[in-house]
């Protein structure tokens, strides 16, 4: 049985800014890991993250709607600590709307093993902060609903 978690925060910066900050590389490595990527459909995704044994997200891009849609595959690649998802092998979806004078960032990630899902929103629920914090420059993010579903 597969899993799906779902994460909303408001982010203090509008739509066109919180999208750079997942299709350019320099942008992306300030919240998430060192980034290589090529953001059209099919292109490439390569997160390392920081610190330990610097486990590697690897996806492809599947969908990019300027300002509003972000869809990739994501998965570890075989690294020592790294979790049992193997790349591709499960899906993120990122909905963007304005909203008010920021952006409500919606992040769905299907696929999960039922024993990653938590550690998963874990991991999501962190990375999303420093997204918060990365794109609006002023300090902790307010949370939205953050919630397992099946």
């Amino acid at each position: 049985m597969s899993r799906t978690i779902e994460q909303t925060l408001h982010i203090h910066a509008g739509p066109e800014t919180v999208w750079r900050f997942f299709t350019d590389p320099a942008r992306l490595t300030q919240w998430w890991g060192t980034a290589e990527l090529d953001a059209r459909p099919g292109g490439t995704l390569r997160v390392h993250m920081d610190g330990g044994p610097r486990p590697v997200m690897h996806g492809r891009f599947v969908e990019l709607v300027p300002y509003e849609r972000i869809v990739f595959t994501f998965g570890w690649e075989a690294t020592p600590g790294a979790p049992d998802i193997p790349p591709g092998t499960t899906r993120v979806e990122v909905t963007l709307t304005q909203d008010g004078e920021g952006t409500r960032l919606t992040l769905r990630h299907s696929g999960l093993p039922d024993l990653l899902e938590q550690e998963t929103g874990s991991g999501w629920a962190d990375v999303l902060g420093r997204l918060a914090q990365s794109a609006d420059g002023r300090g902790r993010p307010q949370r939205g609903n953050t919630s397992p579903a099946s």
